[in-house]
C-alpha cells in the first residue's frame, strides 16, 4: 500500500471496529500464491461445475463452449485486475471502500446487497456440500439409506445431521479471523485438483479416450443464434462471478504489493479458472457419449465407480472444495457487510454468526429446489451487482482518480468527505437505482437467455455512465470534491 501520512482513526467513531479497520503494516500476508488460491477455490465447487456444463445447453458445441467461457474468464481478470489493485492500495474492507462512493451510510445499500446474495448462496453450498458427505455415507454403510427418507421442513435426518455439521465447521473456522480463512483456502483450492484429475482421466477411460468435440446438448443453432449464444455464456460466466468480483477487495487489502494482486490474478484466472473449464467440459462430453446425460454432476458421476474407496475419497474432496469456497466466497462477505451496518456493536465474527443463522433460516435446500427462486429472487439481486461495480470502478479511477482519504472513511462529521448528504451519495445513489433497475428488467423479463445475460454488462455499463455524469455535474453543484489524498495506516496500535 501506498506510505505517506499516518493519521489517527477516529477511536470512538460509530464507523469503525477494528475488523474494518484498514489493514495493518506487517498484516499484508495475503501473497500471490494466497490470491491464486482464492481463485482456485472460487472455481473448483459443484456449483462452479454445474454452471461450466450448464452452458453446453445453450446449444454450443463443446469446443465453442469453452472458448465462450475463455472470453469470459478474460472479462473477469480484466475486472478483478481494476477491483484488486484499488482494493489493496486503500487496504479496507467492501463496505468501507464503498463509503467513498455511495456514501459513509449509504454504502450499506450495495454491502447488504451483496451480503444478502452470499447468504443464500452460503446454505445452498452447504447442502451441496451435504449432499456429497451422504452419498460417501451411504456409500460405506448402505444401511443408513434409510435415513435418508423422511425428516422435515423438507430436510431428511441425515440431510439434517449432514448440513448442520458442515455448518458448524465453517463457523468455527471462521471464528478464527481472516489468517485461517487463508489457509483453508491454500488448502482447499489445490485439493479438488486430485479429484477433478482422477475423475476426467476415469471418463476418458469409460469413453475410450475418445471424445467428440463438435457434440451439443442442445439443438443446432444458425450462425446469428451461434453468435448470440457465444456472448451470452461469456458475460454469464463474468455474471456467475459478479459477487465475489465486487467484494474483492475483503481479501485484497491484506495483499502486500500492486504486482502480487495482479501475478495472483494471472494464475487463479486466465491460467487455473481456464483448465477448470476445459476438464469439465471434457468430463461433461465424455458423460455425454458414455451415459447419454451431458449435465451429470461431479457426485452422480463418481457414485457409478465400482471402487468403494475412490467413491469415498472422491466424496471427501468435493464436500472439502465446497466447504473452501463457501467460506472464501459466501461467508466472509456478509460478515463484514453486516457488521458495516453497526460496527461499534457488531464485529466481524457476529457478523459470521448472524451469516450462519440466517442461512439456516432461508431454507436453502427449498431456495436450490426452486427455479423460480434462483431465477427471479438470486438472480434479481445479483443483477445489481453488474452496476455496483461500473459505479465503483468509475468513481475512484475516473471521478476521485485513485485517491481516497481513508480516516474520513470512518467519521461522521459533516465536514468528512465522504458525509454527502446526510452520510448518502445522491450520484451514486441514484446511479444504483436507475441501471439496477434496468439491470434487474433486462435479467428477468426477457424469455431468451442470450438476452437475460446481457444484464451484467448492460447494468455495469450504464451504471458507470450514469456516476460519470451524476458524479461531476451533481459532485459540482454540491460541493462534492474528490481531491483527496491516500492517508493509509501505518500499524495497528494508529487505529485501536
Amino acid at each position: 500500500m501506498a506510505d505517506t501520512t499516518v493519521q489517527q482513526m477516529p477511536e470512538k467513531s460509530v464507523l469503525f471496529n477494528a475488523d474494518l479497520a484498514p489493514t495493518a503494516e506487517g498484516k499484508a500476508t495475503w501473497r500471490s500464491w494466497d490470491l491464486f488460491c482464492l481463485w482456485m477455490t472460487s472455481a473448483h465447487s459443484l456449483g462452479s461445475y454445474t454452471f461450466a456444463i450448464g452452458m453446453l445447453a445453450l446449444g454450443l458445441t463443446g469446443w465453442q463452449t469453452m472458448l465462450a467461457l475463455f472470453a469470459g474468464v478474460l472479462g473477469l481478470w480484466l475486472g478483478s485486475n481494476l477491483i484488486g489493485v484499488a482494493g489493496q492500495k486503500v487496504g479496507v474492507p467492501f463496505p468501507v471502500f464503498a463509503r467513498a462512493t455511495f456514501g459513509i451510510f449509504g454504502s450499506n445499500i450495495p454491502a447488504l446487497f451483496r451480503g444478502l446474495v452470499a447468504v443464500f448462496w452460503y446454505g445452498i453450498q452447504t447442502y451441496l456440500a451435504s449432499l456429497a458427505v451422504i452419498a460417501l455415507i451411504v456409500r460405506i454403510w448402505p444401511g443408513m439409506a434409510s435415513w435418508t427418507h423422511g425428516g422435515f421442513l423438507g430436510q431428511s435426518p441425515l440431510g439434517w445431521i449432514t448440513f448442520m455439521a458442515l455448518w458448524t465447521a465453517q463457523l468455527l473456522v471462521l471464528s478464527y479471523g481472516m489468517e485461517i480463512v487463508r489457509k483453508v483456502s491454500d488448502f482447499a483450492g489445490p485439493v479438488v485438483w486430485i479429484g477433478m484429475i482422477a475423475l476426467a482421466i476415469w471418463m476418458l477411460d469409460q469413453a475410450h479416450w475418445s471424445i467428440d468435440w463438435n457434440a451439443r446438448i442442445g439443438n443446432v443453432l444458425s450462425a446469428p443464434a451461434t453468435i448470440a449464444a457465444f456472448v451470452a455464456v461469456a458475460f454469464l460466466m463474468i455474471a456467475y462471478m459478479a459477487g465475489p468480483l465486487v467484494n474483492y477487495s475483503d481479501f485484497a487489502r491484506f495483499a502486500p504489493s500492486k504486482k502480487a494482486i495482479k501475478r495472483g490474478n494471472a494464475l487463479g484466472i486466465p491460467l487455473n479458472e481456464t483448465a477448470f473449464v476445459v476438464l469439465s467440459i471434457v468430463i461433461s462430453l465424455c458423460a455425454l457419449k458414455v451415459f447419454g446425460d451431458g449435465t451429470m454432476d461431479p457426485v452422480a458421476l463418481v457414485s457409478k465407480v465400482d471402487s468403494d474407496v475412490v467413491v469415498v475419497i472422491a466424496a471427501a474432496l468435493f464436500a472439502i472444495a465446497t466447504v473452501g469456497i463457501n467460506v472464501v466466497l459466501n461467508f466472509v462477505s456478509p460478515s463484514y457487510d453486516i457488521s458495516n451496518v453497526a460496527p461499534k456493536y457488531i464485529s466481524f465474527r457476529t457478523g459470521g454468526i448472524i451469516t450462519a443463522v440466517l442461512s439456516i433460516l432461508v431454507l436453502p435446500w427449498k431456495v436450490w429446489g426452486s427455479e423460480v427462486a434462483i431465477v427471479y429472487f438470486l438472480g434479481g439481486v445479483g443483477s445489481l451487482m453488474g452496476p455496483v461495480f461500473g459505479i465503483l470502478i468509475v468513481d475512484y479511477y475516473m471521478l476521485r482518480r485513485q485517491r481516497t482519504k481513508i480516516s474520513d472513511l470512518y467519521t461522521v462529521d459533516p465536514s468528512g468527505t465522504y458525509h454527502f448528504r446526510r452520510g448518502f451519495n445522491p450520484a451514486a445513489i441514484v446511479a444504483l437505482l436507475v441501471s439496477g433497475s434496468v439491470a434487474a428488467v433486462v435479467a428477468l423479463v426477457p424469455e431468451s437467455q442470450n438476452i437475460t445475460a446481457l444484464s451484467w454488462p448492460v447494468g455495469a455499463l450504464l451504471g458507470a455512465v450514469l456516476m460519470l455524469v451524476l458524479g461531476r455535474f451533481i459532485g459540482a453543484d454540491q460541493g462534492f470534491t474528490h481531491s483527496t489524498t491516500d492517508v493509509p495506516v501505518a500499524s495497528e496500535a494508529s487505529v485501536v
